[in-house]
């Protein structure tokens, strides 16, 4: 694994979560497994694996827009996520993640100036597994 870029994080698409833009404070991954109950004659029912569920990854953050970056960057995910295309996640020392689609952004502003400008914006970005099919 090589890194993308020494001042990258993460890589979504086109979009880069840097320290020196929007830098994510959580990274939190969900993999669910999928189990169905097998009803038997007599007996307890017995659990089936039927495969992988849902894979999600959440990335929780802060931007300080008049640091680094600008108060624009929640707009360029929110660009990402309407292409409606699957985007390939890579760390930022290489690990490639796969294909995966942005479900959800939500971002709260606070602290304002006296133009009505956020100095402190935080953003959430819910990511789920594309599922490409194995050849």
């Amino acid at each position: 694994m090589t890194n993308i870029n020494s001042g990258t994080m993460m890589m979504l698409g086109q979009y880069r979560f840097s320290i020196d833009s929007a830098a994510y404070q959580t990274f939190t991954r969900s993999t669910e497994y999928r189990w169905e109950e097998q009803k038997r004659l007599g007996k307890d029912p017995a659990m089936q694996f039927v495969g992988p569920g849902t894979d999600t990854i959440t990335l929780e953050g802060t931007i300080y827009p008049h640091f680094k970056g600008g108060v624009s960057q929640v707009d360029s995910m929110r660009s990402q996520a309407s292409t409606g295309e699957p985007l390939m996640l890579i760390s930022g020392n290489g690990k490639a993640f796969g294909r995966w689609c942005i479900t959800s952004i939500s971002d709260t502003q606070t602290t304002f100036m006296k133009n009505g400008a956020p100095r402190k914006v935080t953003f959430s970005l819910t990511l789920k597994k594309y599922g490409e099919d194995k050849r």
